[in-house]
C-alpha cells in the first residue's frame, strides 16, 4: 500500500486536506526553506553567524527530511505524530534563534511555521482517531 493509500484509509478529521492539497503546499514551502538553510549555513561557514543558530535550521532540516521516509516505512502514527512535534519544535527554535541576526530569517519560515502547526494537529488527530 503506497503512502496515499494509507493516508486515504485512516479515519480522518472532517478538515483533513487532501493528500494533493497537501503536495502542492509542500512544493511551495521547499524552496522557502531551501534558500533559508542555505542563506544560513552560507553565514555561518562565513563566520557572520553563531553555530548555535545554524544547528537549529540544521536540526530542522534533518528532522523534516526524516518524516516522510519514517511516515513511509512505518505507517505508525505514534512515531510519525513524535517526529512532526519535532519538526514543529524546531522551526519555533530556529526562529527565535534567528532573530537578533536576521529577522527576515525568521519571518521567512511563518509559513512554514503555520503549515506545519496544522500538519501537526492533523497529524495528532490521526494518531487519536486510528489508535
Amino acid at each position: 500500500m503506497d503512502l496515499a493509500e494509507w493516508y486515504n484509509s485512516l479515519n480522518q478529521p472532517g478538515w483533513a486536506p487532501s493528500v494533493q492539497t497537501i503536495g502542492r503546499v509542500w512544493t511551495a514551502l521547499y524552496p522557502i526553506i531551501l534558500g533559508v538553510v542555505v542563506f544560513v549555513s552560507v553565514r555561518y561557514f562565513s563566520g557572520k553567524l553563531p553555530l548555535a543558530v545554524a544547528t537549529a535550521f540544521w536540526v530542522n532540516l534533518a528532522l523534516n527530511i526524516a518524516f516522510t521516509p519514517i511516515q513511509i516505512t512505518t505507517k505508525n502514527n505514534a512515531l510519525i505524530s513524535i517526529v512532526i512535534v519535532a519538526v514543529l519544535v524546531t522551526i519555533a527554535w530556529a526562529m527565535i534563534a534567528a532573530w537578533p541576526h536576521y529577522k527576515w530569517v525568521s519571518i521567512a519560515y511563518i509559513p512554514y511555521l503555520a503549515w506545519v502547526g496544522v500538519a501537526t494537529a492533523l497529524q495528532l488527530s490521526l494518531w487519536w482517531l486510528n489508535r
